[in-house]
């Protein structure tokens, strides 16, 4: 059927970004403005969205908590292990971002399984799915449950304050976990990564925020004189604790400095959202530069002066534990603070998951109306939205899912630190080190291949050991374990 005239123009515009993509993947950029050079829409991240998103993915609520773990380790081995653990994250990163485009072609990897396909191969790619969606999906779980007791927390400072500090407040978390739920499924509907930055941004600002009021309050409480006993060692056998749990929390402790600062399970698709000059990989490194220093200048103020303020009885949190009752206002507002960031934290974790199921079934039932076609609907207040309809269902049924696996388990922060301790090791560690080695051709028995097979095996190592413990810690909250309990 022949072409008329007025067709032509869009005719070769299409044919030219098609030649484009396969053949010679620079020319899209003269092929039309709002594409990058694979044919998509043309990306717009920056060194600041990035960072932003790494700051969000990596400064959770654990931040409050790190003051048990130098409780556990002492000021020697607490402070040692957490620039050590700052230094690999930083250099292991650096190593993935070079691994975003394919070898030899340059083609881009849009996610973690395909940068391992596309450099290992095989039944690699297969564990690096396991491990990174296994991984993204208890992370979201876990978020709802930390939401819900921060809010809950709101609600006994409150009580606390006009009935004392040795009144039995009790706060029901469940209708807090269904909100939650709730404006997941309203957010959840953002199309993808890249429309996350505004999120990200936000939640970067919370971070700041309830970080420096737990180091504000734990500098005046040092300030009044009333501090805890601290140790080079961290807590004493014997007085704090038995010599088993000094051991088993010891493991947990340094676990979850190791786990804390981890964000490669979403570093691909933080990339993915850059512009392509300058290099992507150049600014990921950057990006990934500023994060791991910023957040690691957190979490020395907050674990150390923490640990200083506390002692070797540190709560597990500054703020949902109550290390703190007064001023109630701030206590309040910090932890509102914790929930507005993990509601954007959230998103920057289910997004991976949401497109990983997507490109699936567009892949499997690419004429189906249902799931390819997007529907423009006039929504009061905010004009006319694109809505996909199997987008809005699964990605519905999916927090729906997590939402009341958090109110049926709500220790499953527990198996979340268990999950860390197995996802740490292969998604921050191995993949990138074997990549690196496959991509810069490193020579076996040479002192570079030595030295980082040395990194990969004390890493399994201090992942084995955050396992067990992780084990111990989940035994006991299983026996503790109530349906349906209130998180008091």
């Amino acid at each position: 059927m022949l072409l008329s005239l007025s067709s032509l123009p869009r005719f070769f515009s299409s044919k030219m970004k098609s030649y484009a993509t396969e053949y010679n993947p620079s020319a899209v950029e003269t092929a039309g403005n709002n594409f990058d050079d694979d044919g998509r829409e043309k990306r717009t991240g920056t060194l600041m969205t990035a960072t932003a998103h790494i700051i969000t993915a990596v400064i959770g609520s654990g931040v409050l908590s790190l003051a048990w773990a130098i409780a556990q380790l002492g000021w020697v081995a607490g402070t040692v292990i957490l620039v050590t653990f700052a230094v690999i994250n930083y250099f292991t990163s650096t190593m993935l971002a070079d691994c975003y485009r394919s070898p030899d072609t340059g083609i881009r990897n849009y996610n973690y399984m395909d940068v391992v396909r596309a450099y290992l191969g095989g039944w690699k790619v297969k564990l690096c799915g396991l491990a990174q969606y296994g991984s993204l999906v208890g992370i979201t779980i876990g978020y709802t449950i930390t939401a819900s007791i921060s809010l809950v927390a709101i609600g006994k400072a409150n009580c606390f304050h006009d009935k004392g500090h040795d009144a039995k407040c009790s706060v029901s978390n469940y209708p807090l976990m269904a909100a939650f739920g709730i404006t997941q499924i309203v957010l959840s509907q953002i199309h993808n990564f890249h429309k996350l930055s505004f999120l990200s941004i936000i939640a970067t600002v919370m971070s700041f925020s309830y970080a420096s009021i737990g180091i504000g309050l734990a500098l005046a409480a040092l300030a009044s004189g009333k501090v805890g006993k601290t140790d080079l060692t961290g807590t004493v056998v014997g007085v704090d604790v038995t010599a088993s749990d000094k051991i088993w929390r010891s493991f947990q402790a340094a676990g979850d400095i190791a786990f804390s600062y981890a964000f490669s399970v979403v570093l691909v698709e933080i990339q993915d959202t850059l512009r392509s000059s300058p290099p992507e990989n150049k600014v990921m490194k950057k990006a990934s530069l500023a994060g791991v220093s910023t957040t690691t200048g957190f979490y020395i103020l907050c674990g150390c002066i923490g640990y200083a303020a506390f002692g070797n009885q540190a709560p597990g949190d500054f703020l949902t534990d109550f290390g703190f009752y007064e001023p109630y206002w701030l206590i309040d507002f910090a932890n509102a603070c914790i929930a507005v960031h993990l509601i954007a934290a959230y998103q920057v974790f289910a997004q991976p998951i949401f497109q990983f199921i997507e490109k699936k079934c567009n892949k499997a039932w690419p004429e189906s109306n249902f799931i390819a076609k997007d529907y423009s609907i006039n929504i009061p207040l905010l004009g006319k939205c694109r809505i996909n309809f199997f987008r809005l269902v699964w990605r519905s049924t999916y927090v729906i899912l997590t939402t009341v696996v958090a109110m049926i388990f709500p220790f499953f922060n527990a198996i979340l630190g268990l999950i860390g301790a197995l996802t740490f090791w292969p998604l921050t560690v191995y993949f990138p080190v074997e990549m690196h080695i496959s991509q810069r051709k490193v020579k076996k028995y040479t002192m570079r291949w030595i030295g980082l097979k040395l990194l990969v095996l004390v890493c399994l190592v201090v992942s084995l050991l955050a396992a067990v413990g992780s084990i111990v810690g989940l035994i006991s909250s299983v026996k503790a374990y109530k349906p349906f309990h209130n998180l008091d």
